[in-house]
């Protein structure tokens, strides 16, 4: 393990956080919320500690190997979760605990959009563009972002990059270096940021909630600047456009990007993972539509309609938006909607969930063992998209699966001894693992409630879920840190 090489690496990258103090300070002198010394003084913080890690081992520029990427993966989002809830704990307005404070800048870093905040609408103005900042930020990594920079200081990331994104595709890269593959990431997640809040604006927002609402739209966080969230606008024409980009942001980047590149929407059409999840969304849309039909929950067959396909895209690709409150929904629907976030969004996307490749692969397995029965000496090669999938990818699958299911079922039992009650506890476990936000029971509305030891429960899960687990458990491994 290259001590020096992390401690320079993680340096640098918080004095490159500490930057991020600078837009929501602009935004405060702007608008005179008076909330400007909090971002001031976190800038120095951040930015003296960043310097004190760097300082010592300036010099050492050794190449980074993987083990000292994940090392340096899981060190960051750690630091970033600390050191980005200190605007938050020196703020007045709100008055959060430490506890609180952390809680609710990890949940923005991991795009999971659970907040403890209550009364969003009497904020500043700065404090609300700060937390949708920190998810725009996680959107995509900021580790991928850094990969495009670090290059620049004599630091390598494709170790960082692998790291980072650890899907069951993770070694396909859109351009032969890996510096050029994050800025073509980059460059599409803001393309699109800017085309969401350019439509959020057309479509009646302000230019401040058009902004804000794209940050958290397009990395599917699922923060909102009111308390009601999309709710609060009573708009069509913006839950259509929030529909949209939520479920543009859901399909793999590298779709866009390739897409983009050859100026054709065959590579959309060709997409195995993105006609399942297509699919998945319309089947539970037609579910929740035609239960509130035969139902009778809504008045207005054309509003159940709109509020079925809203929370279906909102909820199953991990945003967490909502206009009505549909966990009062009857019957199985919010349990099903709650079900769906586990299947989350394609591989790739900024969504959460155990991804829509992996479910693709676990049924796929399924129907071979059936085959197998049938035909025990039959050879059948599982395929996605015509292209045969190694052995090695499905063992890694079932892999994930077994280590997601033994964390999950480890957690849920830790949060129950914390005396929640089985619906707040499973289904706040679910939302923060799967980097959802909203749950059932005590938590629908907000987590604000719950005891402390619970949060830092669920701030694990959070970090697990946006490191998609393995990247976190592989340093509690003795084989890790054997030489």
């Amino acid at each position: 393990m290259q001590i020096a090489v992390i401690q320079r690496i993680l340096g640098i990258l918080l004095c490159l956080f500490s930057l991020t103090m600078f837009p929501p300070l602009l935004v405060s002198v702007s608008t005179g919320d008076g909330a400007a010394m909090p971002f001031i003084a976190a800038f120095i913080l951040i930015l003296a500690i960043g310097l004190a890690l760097w300082f010592p081992v300036r010099n050492d520029k050794h190449e980074l190997r993987l083990r000292d990427g994940f090392v340096v993966v899981v060190l960051f989002w750690a630091a970033l979760g600390l050191t980005g809830s200190v605007p938050l704990i020196l703020s007045h307005t709100p008055d959060l605990s430490v506890t609180d404070a952390i809680f609710e800048s990890i949940s923005g870093l991991t795009t999971t959009g659970a907040t403890i905040i209550v009364g969003l609408d009497l904020l500043p103005k700065s404090i609300l563009f700060y937390r949708q900042e920190l998810q725009w930020l996680g959107g995509m990594g900021i580790i991928v972002l850094a990969v495009a920079i670090l290059p620049m200081l004599g630091i390598g990331g494709m170790q960082l990059y692998r790291a980072e994104m650890p899907g069951p595709v993770k070694d396909t890269k859109l351009t032969p270096r890996i510096t050029e593959t994050a800025k073509a990431l980059w460059y599409v997640y803001l393309g699109i940021t800017i085309a969401c809040a350019l439509a959020f604006w057309y479509a009646g927002m302000s230019p401040f909630d058009a902004v804000a609402h794209s940050f958290s739209t397009v990395s599917i966080g699922g923060f909102s600047t009111h308390d009601a969230s999309i709710g609060y606008f009573e708009s069509g024409w913006i839950e259509a456009v929030a529909i949209c980009f939520m479920f543009i942001s859901g399909i793999n980047f590298s779709l866009h990007f390739i897409s983009w590149r050859h100026t054709s929407i065959k590579p959309y059409w060709y997409d195995a993972e993105l006609r399942t999840y297509f699919g998945i969304l319309l089947f539970i849309c037609l579910v929740c539509a035609l239960h509130h039909a035969f139902s009778n929950h809504y008045d207005n067959l054309d509003e159940a309609l709109k509020d079925s396909i809203f929370h279906t895209v909102s909820i199953a690709t991990t945003t967490g938006f909502t206009t009505t409150a549909y966990q009062d929904w009857p019957g199985f629907m919010p349990l099903l909607l709650l079900f769906s976030s586990f299947i989350g969004a394609c591989a790739g996307s900024t969504g959460g969930g155990i991804k829509v490749i992996r479910i693709l692969l676990v049924l796929k397995q399924g129907m071979r063992e059936i085959k197998r029965l049938i035909h025990p000496s039959a050879i059948f090669i599982i395929k996605v998209g015509n292209k045969p999938i190694s052995e090695r990818i499905i063992e890694a699958v079932w892999g994930f699966f077994a280590a997601y299911v033994a964390v999950f079922a480890l957690l849920l039992l830790a949060l129950m001894a914390t005396d929640l009650d089985q619906i707040t506890a499973f289904s706040a476990l679910a939302a923060c693992m799967n980097n959802l936000g909203p749950g059932l029971g005590k938590v629908s509305q907000h987590y604000a409630d719950i005891n402390d030891v619970a949060k830092w429960i669920l701030c694990f899960a959070m970090l697990l879920g946006r490191l998609e687990i393995f990247t976190l458990l592989v340093l509690f491994t003795p084989t890790f840190w054997r030489r």
